[in-house]
């Protein structure tokens, strides 16, 4: 993507501007009602408000209830100014995503196409706007021009620039069949030509759908995030009854006794303000769509909430071994000389038998012989040499230099040749061939005329730093299954240089759905990593399927996130930003639920010092006076959304560790430091506006 989705930056200035004008348009009662703990905040605000309004009008007022009009207008202001900084949270989380939307948006042009009039006549075409496309049409793309919609190759093969989707500077290639025949909207042809497939109408392409995901304002709630805005609605109803019952219990106590004052309705809004879960309540949306913005930086569009959630619950992982468990083509690992045959004889034939060789294994050749022994690069030119290129049939490739005809391909084959012309295997290299196959690994024989001169070990390089993250999976209870199309051998030694729990050999796509369905009728969430078509059952059967952007239509069809780097390792990046997101939710509500504790202490003693007068010894945190101590609460339930924000928008750190551990650690810093910090923060207040005279 762009700088702009890309930018690490929490806050801008303009998204700040716009946030606080937002949050100021959101005070209106019908977005206010889509919050239960805000709307009682809403409501407490316009009761006070119109007291304080009749004190203004008439200072004999009894709407007051005795209460001094400074203390009346105060309380009104820090109400509405937590509703306001509870709007902000998720309006700054919000603009944010717009940004990120504003930036996709760059990327989608209103081009111009070349429309295929007849199937089979590509060069007969017509110039058509993009948006006149449907689902169906073929479109010539050629060198320079723009992809006008998301599209399939049918024919040809074109190097494609696709930066301003991916934001990945190197050129990929694209080509009718296989898995690599998907075209993006808004993409650039670098090379030669393709006709393509349209598959997407107007203002349903890709683009568009990433667009519209990436729009915060769209984004529902997850069924995690129901559940725990039901609760918080339930706890603001047990304390509006609790405060609504109060006031006839203070009017029975005083007229029985004679003496004191009845609780003021203003006391009891801001009584039922701090108790109720205000801290979580004003943050819960902005954590959310927050999460999702985390997904985004890393390059990933979710489909949908749910997902993302899913993620952080996952204990199985499953992971592809091409390209995400090893680097997805195979090396050259080491030379293996035949008896009375030189390390370096070996290692310089076979190098130059894959001089020519172009492929990954043949160039991996060329670069372990003359990184071990020092041999300096060939001037192909100077050789006046005769390739032979490889060919299924015959298996072997190889090159005549004068009078040296040098062959490497599969054992079998290489023997079959030597043996024809009068030549013999030796028993040390059967032996060899039989145990890199053990290992895993691919032996590749090398033979100059009758004489075998030795074996190439090939394999595929598990990737460094694979098995320490698979390590930290384990910690955190989750499964890691290598999937692959290998036989059991070769699958085996490969799972275990890599550390993986378990694997699939010989998978298939009913293979990998069984599996799956295994899985999840014991009750675990799966994971999966896919992008070809024969993926698309096993991703559209995952808990989390997460489909490369290089893949198939029918793979980003079946999965619930896209990965516009297609990078199948990212699968595990993605595990641990939805449990990020849980880690938030959860650390930030057990800090607002805890912090009610520490509110009660300091409101209760006060809210009622005039009705029972006992009640003064419990307050313990010292407080200056009733009016100093409810506003000082009122002012700090206020003031810690503000100081939250950030954390609801970055998450916090998140750790590769067991749930158990997780959640002592969570209920010791924001559990306990919800109580403490609201006894320093209140003291701090009301000392403070003891210093102004306001006590």
């Amino acid at each position: 993507m762009n700088e702009g989705i890309k930018s690490n930056s929490l806050f801008d200035g303009a998204d700040i501007k716009e946030a606080i004008m937002l949050s100021l348009k959101r005070l209106a009662p019908q977005y206010q009602l889509r919050n239960p703990v805000m709307f009682l905040v809403f409501v407490g605000s316009v009761v006070t408000t119109l007291i304080f309004i009749a004190m203004l009008l008439d200072k004999n007022s009894i709407a007051g209830g005795g209460e001094p009009i400074w203390f009346v207008g105060a309380v009104t202001f820090w109400l509405w100014f937590t509703l306001i900084f509870a709007n902000f949270a998720e309006a700054i989380a919000e603009g944010r995503g717009k940004a990120q939307a504003g930036s996709l948006k760059a990327a989608r042009r209103d081009v111009s196409a070349k429309k295929i009039n007849h199937p089979d006549e590509f060069e007969n075409f017509t110039m058509v706007s993009a948006n006149t496309l449907r689902k169906g049409d073929l479109v010539l793309i050629e060198a320079g021009d723009f992809v006008p919609s998301d599209g399939q190759v049918i024919q040809g093969i074109a190097s494609v620039d696709e930066s301003a989707v991916t934001g990945e500077s190197a050129p990929v290639i694209r080509e009718s069949g296989g898995d690599r025949d998907a075209l993006t909207g808004g993409t650039r042809v670098l090379s030669d030509w393709v006709v393509m497939k349209v598959t997407s109408d107007p203002g349903e392409s890709f683009l568009d759908k990433m667009i519209g995901l990436v729009e915060s304002a769209k984004r529902q709630k997850t069924p995690n995030e129901i559940a725990l805005s039901i609760l918080l609605a339930m706890l603001s109803i047990v304390f509006l009854l609790v405060c609504i019952t109060l006031l006839p219990f203070s009017l029975f106590s005083v007229e029985k006794a004679g003496a004191g004052s009845v609780i003021t309705i203003t006391v009891l809004v801001a009584l039922m303000v701090c108790l109720i879960p205000t801290t979580i309540g004003g943050l819960l949306s902005a954590i959310g769509i927050s999460g999702m913005q985390r997904l985004i930086k890393a390059n990933v569009i979710a489909t949908s909430g749910r997902a993302v959630e899913a993620a952080g619950d996952v204990n199985v992982l499953l992971l592809d071994k091409t390209g995400t468990i090893t680097f997805g083509n195979r090396q050259a690992a080491a030379f293996y000389p035949a008896p009375n045959v030189s390390d370096q004889m070996l290692a310089s034939a076979a190098r130059l038998a894959s001089i020519a060789d172009e492929t990954p294994e043949g160039r991996s050749i060329v670069v372990l012989a003359q990184k071990l022994f020092n041999l300096s690069p060939i001037d192909v030119k100077s050789l006046n040499a005769t390739f032979i290129p490889f060919s299924a049939e015959q298996r072997i490739s190889g090159i005549v230099i004068n009078d040296r005809h040098i062959m490497k391909g599969a054992g079998d084959a290489i023997a079959k040749v030597v043996t024809i012309k009068g030549g013999n295997v030796p028993e040390a290299i059967t032996k060899k061939i039989e145990e890199i196959a053990r290992q895993g690994g691919t032996p590749l024989c090398v033979a100059e005329e009758d004489a075998i001169l030795g074996v190439v070990h090939l394999k595929d390089i598990v990737k460094p730093d694979i098995k320490a993250r698979l390590a930290d999976l384990r910690k955190m209870g989750i499964k890691s299954v290598m999937i692959t199309g290998d036989n059991p051998l070769t699958a085996a030694a490969i799972a275990s240089e890599a550390g993986v729990d378990d694997f699939i050999a010989e998978a298939t796509p009913e293979t990998k759905l069984k599996y799956i369905r295994k899985m999840q009728e014991g009750g675990e969430l799966v994971a999966m990593v896919g992008d070809g078509t024969n993926d698309a059952p096993a991703l559209a059967q995952s808990d989390v399927a997460v489909a490369m952007n290089s893949g198939t239509q029918a793979a980003k069809e079946a999965g619930n996130m896209v990965d516009l780097d297609s990078d199948p390792t990212k699968l595990i990046e993605i595990v641990e930003i939805g449990k990020q997101l849980l880690m938030t939710r959860g650390a930030l509500t057990t800090f607002s639920i805890s912090n009610d504790l520490a509110k009660y202490f300091a409101i209760i003693p006060a809210a009622f010092a005039t009705t029972y007068p006992a009640l003064n010894s419990l307050n313990i945190m010292g407080l200056t006076s009733p009016q100093s101590a409810i506003l000082s609460a009122v002012i700090f339930n206020a003031l810690i959304i503000i100081a939250l924000v950030p954390l609801a928008l970055k998450g916090v750190k998140y750790r590769a560790e067991s749930a158990s551990n997780m959640l002592r650690r969570n209920v010791f810093i924001y559990g306990l430091g919800g109580i403490i910090v609201p006894f320093i923060g209140i003291k701090i207040i009301d000392i403070l506006l003891t210093s102004v005279g306001l006590a």
